[in-house]
C-alpha cells in the first residue's frame, strides 16, 4: 500500500475518530419546531417582563377605578372651653367673668364620586354638651344632625375629570402593555422560526460537505489505483489530494456554522435552569420540500393593519394623549357647580340648673326638648328643625393662561402621537409588501434550484462514467462535484429562504400566533375581572 492510501485511510479513521468523541461529548437530542416554540414561550425573558408589565397595567386599572371609592371619614373629641365674652349678658355664674362649656362630639361622613363627576355625600354628627351659663336652657343637651349635599359640576369636570381621565390612561396604558406582550410573542416566534430553519440548513449543509468530502476520497481511491495500475502518472494524485483537504476545510467551517446556529437557537429556548440541556445537540429533523403557494397581497395588507400588534400600541398611546388633551382643554372652562343639600337637626336634654339664676328669671322651657340622646334622635326624625340649600358656585381665574398653554401642548402631543401612527401604518404596508416579494422570490427559486440539482446529479453522473471508461479527467469529475454541491447548497438556501421569507409574511401580517397555533392566555389567579386582556402565552398543537 503506496504512502497516498495510507494518509488517506489515517485521515479517514481520524475523522470517524473525532466525529465518535464528539458524539460522546454531546447527545443528540431530537428537536421539533413546536417543542422549540413551547420551550421559548416558557423561557423568554423578555416575554416575562412584557407579562409583568402587563400585570402592573391591570392592578393600575383597578386602581383607577377605586377613585369611585366610597370614602368613609370618623371623628370624635372632647373639648372644654372658657371664651371670655365682652358684654353685659355673659351669662357666666355669679362672680365669674365666662361660662364654662363641655362637649364630647362624634362624626361620621360617607362621600361617592359619581360618573357624571358629581359628589354626593351623607354626614351625621352627634354631641353631649354640659355648661354653668345661665342662658343655656339645657345642660347636658344632646344635638344630633343628619345631612345630604349633592355637588353636580356644570361646566369644568362635566365630561371629564382627574377620576375619569386616570381611567381613561390606565386602559390605554393597559391595553398598550397588552400590545407588547402580543408584539414580543410574535417577535420571539419569528425568531424561534429563523433560528430553527437555519439550524436545519446548517445540519444539511454539513451532509452536503461531509458527502463531497467521501466522494473526494473516492475519487482519490480511484486515481490511487489508476496509478497503481500504471494508467497514470503519480503526479496524477495531487490534484484529488488537494481538492479533497479543501472540502475537508469547507466541512470543518460548516461544522462550527451549525454550531454557532445550535447556540443560537439555545439562546432563544433553553432557561438558566436547563443546565444539562445546554450540552446536547440539537437535531431538528429533515423535513419536505415547502409548499409554495401563492401570496394575496391585498388581503395581507388589510389584516396587518387590522392584527400587527404594534399598531396596537401606537393607538394606545393615541388614545392617552386625546385624553390629556381632553383634561387639558376641560381646564379652560370655567367652574359652574349646582350644590343642593339639606340637613336636619335633633335637640334634646335636662333643664340647666344654672338657668334658675339668670337676671330675666328662669325661661320656659319646651317639654318637647326634654329627654335624653334617643330623644334627640326622635326630633331629628320628626323633621321640624331642618335646612335646605340650593345654589350655584362659579369660579374662572382671570386670563387662564396655564390652563391654555397647557391645552396647546396637549393638542401638540395629540397630532405627534397620530402622525406616529399613520408613519407605522405606513411602515407595515411596506413590510408586507417586502415580506410577499421576498417570499413569492424564494418560491421561484425553489424550483430553478430543483432544476439546477437534478441537472448537476446527471452531469456528475455522465463524467464518472466518462472517467471510468478513461474520456475524462480527475479535474472534470472534481469540477462536477464542485457543481453538484453547490447546486445542492442553493436548493437548501432556497427552501431556507422560502421558510423564513413565510414566517416573515406572518408576522408582517399579524398573523403569526394564529397561524401557529399560539394563544395568548391569562392566568386565572391574575386576571382582572374589569379587564380581558391576557397575560400568559402557551402553544398549541399545529
Amino acid at each position: 500500500m503506496n504512502r497516498a492510501r495510507v494518509a488517506t485511510l489515517i485521515t479517514a479513521l481520524a475523522t470517524a475518530a473525532l466525529a465518535a468523541a464528539g458524539a460522546a461529548r454531546a447527545a443528540d437530542r431530537p428537536l421539533s419546531l413546536d417543542e422549540a416554540i413551547a420551550q421559548a414561550l416558557e423561557n423568554h425573558e423578555g416575554i416575562r417582563v412584557q407579562r409583568e408589565a402587563l400585570l402592573a397595567a391591570e392592578a393600575a386599572t383597578s386602581g383607577a377605578l377605586g377613585a369611585y371609592d366610597p370614602f368613609l371619614a370618623l371623628g370624635g373629641g372632647w373639648r372644654q372651653s372658657s371664651p371670655p365674652v365682652n358684654s353685659a349678658f355673659s351669662g357666666a355664674p355669679a362672680g365669674r367673668l365666662a361660662a364654662t362649656s363641655k362637649v364630647r362630639e362624634a362624626s361620621a361622613s360617607v362621600s361617592q364620586l359619581l360618573p357624571t363627576g358629581g359628589t354626593v355625600a351623607v354626614h351625621g354628627s352627634t354631641d353631649r354638651g354640659s355648661t354653668d351659663g345661665v342662658f343655656d336652657l339645657l345642660s347636658p343637651a344632646y344635638s344630633t344632625g343628619l345631612g345630604v349635599e349633592l355637588r353636580q359640576p356644570l361646566l369644568r369636570d362635566r365630561a371629564i375629570d382627574p377620576a375619569r381621565f386616570g381611567i381613561r390612561v390606565a386602559a390605554a396604558d393597559r391595553d398598550r402593555a397588552a400590545a407588547d406582550l402580543r408584539r414580543e410573542v410574535t417577535e420571539t416566534v419569528a425568531a424561534v422560526e429563523r433560528a430553527y430553519w437555519t439550524l436545519t440548513a446548517a445540519r444539511r449543509e454539513q451532509s452536503v460537505r461531509a458527502e463531497a468530502v467521501r466522494l473526494a476520497q473516492e475519487q482519490q481511491g480511484q486515481t490511487d489505483d489508476r496509478i497503481r495500475s500504471g494508467m497514470a502518472p503519480e503526479t496524477e494524485a495531487a490534484q484529488p489530494r488537494a481538492e479533497l483537504e479543501r472540502r475537508r476545510g469547507e466541512l470543518l467551517a460548516a461544522d462550527e456554522a451549525a454550531a454557532r446556529a445550535e447556540n443560537a437557537l439555545k439562546l432563544l429556548i433553553l432557561g438558566d435552569a436547563d443546565g444539562a440541556a445546554w450540552g446536547d445537540k440539537l437535531t431538528p429533523p429533515e423535513g419536505g420540500e415547502p409548499q409554495v403557494a401563492p401570496v394575496d397581497v391585498a388581503a395581507a395588507m388589510e389584516r396587518a393593519l387590522a392584527a400587527r400588534p404594534e399598531l396596537a400600541a401606537v393607538e394606545a398611546v393615541v388614545a392617552r394623549r386625546q385624553a390629556e388633551t381632553a383634561l387639558a382643554v376641560d381646564a379652560i372652562r370655567p367652574a359652574l357647580d349646582a350644590v343642593v343639600s339639606y340637613d336636619r337637626y335633633g335637640l334634646a336634654g335636662r333643664r340647666n340648673p344654672a338657668a334658675g339664676s339668670s337676671p330675666i328669671g328662669a325661661p320656659a322651657t319646651s317639654p318637647r326638648l326634654l329627654g335624653d340622646w334617643s330623644d334627640s334622635l326622635d326630633v331629628l326624625a320628626d323633621g321640624d328643625f331642618d335646612d335646605t340649600r340650593v345654589g350655584l358656585v362659579f369660579a374662572v381665574p382671570i386670563g387662564n393662561r396655564r390652563a391654555r398653554a397647557g391645552a396647546t401642548i396637549a393638542k401638540s402631543a395629540e397630532r405627534q402621537a397620530e402622525s406616529q401612527l399613520t408613519l407605522v401604518r405606513k411602515q407595515v404596508r411596506t413590510e408586507v409588501l417586502d415580506a410577499a416579494a421576498a417570499l413569492d422570490t424564494a418560491g421561484q427559486r425553489i424550483a430553478a434550484a430543483r432544476a439546477a440539482r437534478e441537472a448537476a446529479e446527471v452531469q456528475l453522473m455522465a463524467e464518472r462514467e466518462r472517467y471510468g471508461a478513461g474520456m475524462s479527467t480527475n479535474f472534470l469529475v472534481l469540477t462536477r462535484q464542485n457543481d453538484l454541491s453547490r447546486a445542492r447548497l442553493d436548493e437548501i438556501a432556497a427552501q431556507t429562504d422560502y421558510r423564513q421569507a413565510a414566517t416573515e409574511l406572518a408576522r408582517a401580517t399579524g398573523a403569526l400566533l394564529a397561524d401557529r397555533g399560539i394563544a395568548v392566555e391569562a392566568r386565572p389567579e391574575d386576571t382582572n375581572s374589569n379587564s380581558a386582556d391576557t397575560v400568559n402565552a402557551s402553544t398549541a398543537s399545529r
